[in-house]
C-alpha cells in the first residue's frame, strides 16, 4: 500500500534531470540554488518540457549563471523567452564564493543534477560540484554496479 503524502510532498515534482552527470562526474558535494524565471518559462516548465543535460553553470562578476539549460517556448505566451538564454541563479554570498574558489583554484565544475518544483512551488536546481572522471574510473564505476546487481539476483534466487 501506498504512503499517503503530506501536503509538502504533494507539490514537489522533478522538472528536469541529468543522471549522465553521475556518470561522467565524481559529485563532491551539491547544492540547492534558485533561478530568476519569467512567467512564460515557468508556464512551459510546469508542462514539463526542459532539458538540463548539456547544461553547466559558472561565476561571472560575482554572480552564478546557468548556461546553456533548454526550455521550450510557450505556445500561449504574449511575450515568448529565448529557448537557450543564460540564466541567473540564487545563491549566499557564502555560497557563491565557495564555489568560485572550488572552480578556480581545484578546477571543478559545476554541473546541473536536477531541476524541480520544490514543497512552495518554486523552482529549484539542485548543482553538483563535480570532477571529470577519466575512462578508467567510468569503468570501475560501471563494474562495482554490474557486481551489486549480479549480488542481488544471487540473493533473490539463492544460488
Amino acid at each position: 500500500m501506498a504512503k499517503k503524502q503530506t501536503p509538502e510532498e504533494k507539490n514537489y515534482k522533478v522538472i528536469a534531470e541529468n543522471r549522465r552527470a553521475r556518470y561522467d562526474y565524481a559529485i563532491e558535494s551539491d547544492i540547492e540554488c534558485g533561478i530568476v524565471l519569467s512567467g512564460s518559462e515557468v508556464k512551459s516548465l510546469r508542462v514539463g518540457q526542459s532539458n538540463i543535460a548539456d547544461s553547466y553553470a559558472h561565476v561571472e562578476n560575482g554572480e552564478l549563471w546557468l548556461v546553456n539549460s533548454y526550455i521550450a517556448p510557450y505556445q500561449q505566451a504574449m511575450f515568448p523567452h529565448e529557448e537557450r538564454a543564460r540564466r541567473k541563479l540564487l545563491v549566499s554570498k557564502r555560497e557563491l564564493a565557495r564555489l568560485w574558489q572550488a572552480q578556480g583554484r581545484e578546477g571543478m565544475t559545476l554541473v546541473p543534477l536536477v531541476m524541480y518544483f520544490n514543497h512552495k512551488g518554486r523552482v529549484k536546481i539542485k548543482l553538483g560540484l563535480a570532477k571529470g572522471k577519466k575512462n578508467q574510473d567510468k569503468r570501475a564505476t560501471e563494474a562495482k554496479r554490474d557486481w551489486d546487481r549480479q549480488k542481488q539476483r544471487l540473493l533473490r534466487h539463492g544460488t
